[in-house]
């Protein structure tokens, strides 16, 4: 019987574009922000306290691996 109300209202709730377009436009973002700090010189990073190779980690990892607090 939960098995089946958990179905219910899993089917009930309605498929919400602007959730899916919030989700891209946020991938998008980070995707633009770590392309940028990829491109920061030695200087530039010196100065927000990261390495060239730290800078490289960050920029190299995917849209969707971001810190917990940061999903909405």
């Amino acid at each position: 019987m939960a098995t089946q109300l958990g179905r219910l209202a899993i089917a009930s709730r309605p498929f919400r574009f602007s959730s899916l377009f919030s989700a891209f436009a946020n991938y998008a973002a980070i995707s633009r922000q770590r392309h940028a700090l990829s491109q920061l010189d030695d200087r530039l990073l010196q100065d927000i306290g990261l390495t060239q190779t730290e800078a490289k980690s960050e920029a190299d990892r995917a849209p969707w691996d971001v810190p917990a607090h940061w999903r909405v």
